[in-house]
């Protein structure tokens, strides 16, 4: 069963009065005037900001590895329970979004977030997180340098040489890396336990793809697009996260009508909102183990 929850902003007298002082409010929201999201943000409308968590970081080690798939040395970060010995723990692999790195997860507040999951009784697990290149969607944008093929034919091994079950049970991305989650995820012809889409960065037309240069042409934009692919399995379950100020959030919803969980609230394409819904994502994924 699908679980969609959306939060309605409902604007009563208060919001009648606030739409006379700004002198456009309401064309704004009916999507008339430009700059729609900026002015909500000013105005408050858009959902807080979440927090780091105030707790203990979990361990994190970062080690350099030679991606013959990437023809480059890429980071591997990883990010474990404190308190749990990693070793049996199952590993979510990450995706960062366009212009991020392995690292992109630490600042995002992983390893503090993790700490506080696992501390309300999440089950414990490891994230994994690689670089996959500023603006690649998880996919070959240049011949010989494919971050796909890194992750399904290297990072096992790179794993398992350090320790950690090799193969990764789970996958969250944000935006760019949520589009890259779910390739995945079908790539792995949906036994992962859980994949997380985070601000999945898809785009339904050739037009809309064409613009961002996210794809080489309509063939490749075809053959890895998600929303092209939603007939084929993902993974056991599938998560969908996207703020309603999102300029995803359309695409999102239709990523929800094969997921397992998906919530749409206020929010923006950035880390406050990110930060907002980690602590579900979170559960989400620990949760879908078993």
């Amino acid at each position: 069963m699908i679980d969609i929850r959306r939060r309605t902003l409902i604007l009563g007298g208060v919001g009648l009065a606030l739409g006379a002082a700004t002198g456009g409010l309401v064309a704004v929201e009916a999507e008339l005037l430009p700059g729609r999201a900026r002015l909500r943000a000013g105005l408050g409308l858009t959902g807080a900001n979440g927090k780091i968590p105030d707790v203990p970081p979990a361990t994190v080690t970062a080690r350099t590895h030679l991606s013959r798939a990437r023809a480059r040395e890429v980071n591997l970060i990883t990010i474990a329970p404190a308190e749990t010995p990693p070793g049996g723990l199952p590993v979510c692999v990450a995706l960062h979004g366009r212009s991020g790195n392995a690292t992109s997860f630490v600042g995002l507040g992983l390893p503090q977030f993790l700490t506080a999951a696992v501390r309300a009784g999440v089950p414990p697990f490891v994230l994994a997180s690689v670089d996959g290149g500023d603006a690649t969607y998880w996919h070959e944008r240049t011949p010989g340098d494919d971050p796909m093929a890194m992750l399904l034919t290297e990072l096992p091994g790179w794993l398992a040489a350090r320790g950690f079950q090799g193969t990764p049970r789970a996958a969250i991305g944000v935006s760019m890396g949520g589009s890259g989650v779910l390739r995945y995820g079908r790539l792995r012809h949906g036994e992962l336990a859980a994949v997380a889409a985070v601000s999945p960065a898809l785009f339904p037309t050739w037009s809309d793809a064409r613009t961002v240069g996210a794809y080489a042409d309509e063939a490749s934009w075809a053959r890895h697009e998600p929303l092209r692919h939603l007939d084929e399995p993902i993974a056991r379950r599938t998560g969908v996260w996207c703020g309603e100020d999102d300029p995803f959030h359309d695409p999102a919803l239709r990523l929800a009508k094969v997921a397992a969980v998906a919530e749409f609230a206020p929010g923006l394409h950035t880390g406050g909102y990110w930060r907002r819904i980690m602590p579900d994502v979170l559960a989400f994924l620990g949760r879908s183990f078993g």
